[in-house]
């Protein structure tokens, strides 16, 4: 018998539940269909939301040759021949290929590159599937040329559906199986349709005949088979955020714990790596410089070294950070500076700051009267540097901690009184 996620596979548009934002009546891909016009796109969400299935399902409704290829088993010389077929075709078809490449976030720079010219010169429409997050995972370039779409966790009603769905099949019918621990069934799925189909697969394999499906029922047979950290799920979230969480307490036993969790449950070397970057900007900042040095390296190392070694590199950073004092002083500065500009505007640069390339810039007084601070004492004079209206605006306000005190003092020896105590 057929996986019941291939069973359900829905065979047209009409047929697939959720993504109303992309394939509703007013969806972006609705839209482009409309016109006979797919540009090369990304999807990119979770595991278990239609990403594959939407994919096949646009190619169907442009009627256009369909190429697909797995980034997991899929090299340089499989992709070249595919879009030497596909551009041959091309040029005897009015229908524009369609390439679907599933986990295209696996492909080296190498593979992605190779896609670069046929997708530039419209030989093909890409479509690729992630999980990743496109802007880490694809070459700048190509994903410059394509249009990136997010699709989201299935809702109640979508899982609901497939749950009716799956009742109607004929297996079920046959063997007089009703599955009714619908609430229990959609929380254990946390809005992966792929997740739902395989545990009431399970739920039929070892319903006896007549039975009816009900929680009880389904939390016995499902006892030994869910999984703690689903990377695409709710807990993979509350994990990771109780990581930053724990680094941000300055606790390193319960940061090296969730660090524990997250290795166990097969998370991404890098997605952990990037999460330390971040923590380490955000929340230790000027207050330890030299963490977002050794986030940064530690980055580089697990790239190099993988699995499962980079363990103990990620707890040797895991422990610096956790024990390094705090500041998120930095982060609040960029946040109050970002909301004066929302809020002011762009404000005019004062002149002596401004680019004087030409005579005509010079003529309008740019760079008039600027003074090259490295001419003075200490390398500072003291001059005005913000638009007129926000002279003396405060951004940074340094932490209480021996490093950026440090760094007020020598602000206050340069400015004096200009920006306040």
């Amino acid at each position: 018998m057929k996986p019941l996620a291939e069973q359900l596979r829905p065979q047209d548009l009409n047929q697939y539940l959720g993504q109303e934002h992309l394939i509703g009546q007013n969806g972006a891909l609705r839209k482009s269909l409309q016109i006979g016009r797919l540009p090369s796109i990304i999807l990119w969400g979770p595991p278990g939301v239609g990403k594959t299935t939407l994919a096949l399902l646009l190619a169907k409704e442009l009627d256009a040759p369909l190429y697909t290829l797995s980034a997991v088993n899929s090299g340089v010389k499989d992709v070249r021949e595919v879009l030497a077929t596909a551009e041959k075709k091309n040029l005897f078809e009015t229908k524009r290929p369609v390439l679907f490449i599933d986990e295209i976030h696996r492909f080296n720079k190498g593979q992605q590159d190779s896609l670069l010219h046929a997708v530039e010169r419209g030989y093909i429409t890409l479509i690729g599937a992630t999980t990743e997050n496109p802007s880490f995972e694809i070459n700048a370039a190509l994903l410059s040329r394509m249009q990136v779409y997010v699709l989201n966790p299935h809702n109640i009603k979508d899982l609901s559906s497939m749950i009716d769905l799956a009742n109607n099949i004929p297996y079920a019918k046959e063997h007089g199986l009703k599955i009714t621990a619908h609430d229990f069934l959609i929380k254990q799925s946390v809005g992966d349709a792929r997740k739902l189909y395989n545990l009431i697969e399970l739920c039929f394999q070892q319903g006896k005949e007549g039975v009816v499906i009900d929680e009880h029922f389904a939390k016995k047979v499902l006892s030994n088979a869910q999984i703690r950290y689903d990377k695409g799920g709710d807990e993979h979230y509350n994990v990771v955020s109780a990581f930053i969480k724990s680094i941000r307490g300055s606790d390193p036993q319960a940061s090296v714990y969730y660090l524990a969790r997250m290795i166990e449950g097969g998370e991404d070397v890098k997605f952990i790596a990037r999460r330390l970057i971040i923590s380490a900007a955000e929340d230790i900042g000027l207050a330890n410089p030299n963490a977002l040095m050794m986030a940064n390296e530690t980055f580089s190392a697990v790239e190099r070294v993988g699995w499962p070694e980079s363990r103990i590199i990620l707890s040797q950073c895991v422990i610096y950070l956790a024990t390094s004092p705090k500041s998120n002083s930095a982060y609040k500065a960029i946040n109050t500076a970002q909301e004066e500009v929302r809020q002011s505007g762009a404000l005019p640069i004062p002149n002596a700051l401004k680019n004087a390339p030409t005579e005509l810039a010079k003529d309008l007084g740019h760079s008039k009267g600027y003074l090259y601070s490295h001419d003075y004492p200490d390398n500072f004079v003291k001059q005005e540097f913000l638009p007129e209206e926000l002279s003396s605006r405060r951004f940074w306000k340094p932490a209480a901690n021996s490093k950026e005190q440090i760094l007020h003092e020598r602000q206050k020896s340069f400015w004096k009184d200009k920006y306040g105590a």
